[in-house]
């Protein structure tokens, strides 16, 4: 099936593959960094779709769908390292002649966060985690990654999708979320089967990355649900205590605040923003 995007440009990479993308706003100093959004596993641009109308006046805001999801395409691997990931955001930066960013990650983009943070720390003003984790995957989850790709195999995308997605949203508001749940499952159906599967073969294989936030030299926000079934607060929080990571927990949202509780989101990402980009007169409420 056609997928699910806000994606309205594209950008050739580097590497001869090509990363859909949609850009709002627009930069009010040359030296402000471009805000940067990336989606989660199964997920496309259109995660946002609910965040990016209460960051219209921030600056320049950037939605990619990552490689193997929504327009992108999908490379011709049976791994998708994180570091791939991150190569990818790099080239596209570099397409769009941006220099920095302020980088927030959903869940996989946590991790390819974490990846172009460890790889490409000049490129970046700050980065955040939302429904993330620096930790590695253990045993019990590698297990389940296995099981995934054996689904996708399988079963199909749809199938995956269709069950992974209702595990996602916070169990007590399951039924306040119908519309959103349905969303998200159309979006997971478009991903492509393949480009998932090495996808979940990436994640299983990352390494622990709570060293790049404890090292970090720009801010930090780390983002958690308190219902989230997937990555527990605890998880994306971990050890970090120090005045430049910034701990936000949202009461009412699972794995998927930015369709949960979209409008906390935003003013929570904006808050963050707004301080790193020089010269903004963008309002810090929502």
């Amino acid at each position: 099936m056609e997928p699910i995007t806000l994606a309205n440009r594209q950008a050739q990479l580097p590497t001869g593959e090509t990363i859909a993308y949609c850009a709002e706003g627009a930069k009010r100093s040359f030296d402000d960094p471009a805000l940067i959004l990336l989606h989660g596993f199964c997920g496309s641009s259109a995660y946002w779709r609910d965040v990016l109308p209460h960051l219209a006046d921030i600056g320049k805001v950037v939605v990619p769908d990552l490689r193997g999801h929504g327009s992108s395409t999908a490379p011709d691997a049976d791994v998708y390292d994180m570091n791939d990931f991150a190569d990818d955001i790099a080239g596209l930066l570099g397409e769009i002649a941006e220099e920095r960013a302020v980088l927030i990650g959903h869940s996989l983009g946590g991790y390819v966060t974490l990846a172009f943070a460890e790889k490409y720390p000049d490129k970046l003003a700050g980065f955040g985690l939302v429904h993330s984790t620096a930790n590695a995957d253990s045993d019990a989850a590698k297990a389940n990654r296995d099981k995934a790709v054996e689904t996708i195999g399988s079963q199909g995308i749809g199938v995956f999708a269709d069950g992974l997605v209702p595990k996602l949203f916070a169990q007590s508001r399951a039924a306040a979320m119908k519309e959103q749940i349905a969303f998200a499952k159309e979006i997971g159906r478009g991903t492509s089967a393949a480009g998932a599967a090495a996808t979940v073969r990436g994640m299983k294989v990352r390494p622990d990355r709570n060293a790049v936030i404890s090292r970090a030299e720009v801010p930090v926000l780390l983002l958690a649900g308190k219902e989230d079934g997937v990555i527990a607060s605890e998880a994306t929080f971990g050890d970090h205590q120090s005045e430049s990571v910034h701990l936000v927990l949202l009461d009412g949202s699972g794995h998927m605040g930015m369709l949960e509780e979209p409008e906390r989101m935003a003013a929570e990402i904006r808050g963050f923003a707004v301080r790193l980009l020089s010269g903004s007169g963008a309002r810090a409420d929502v």
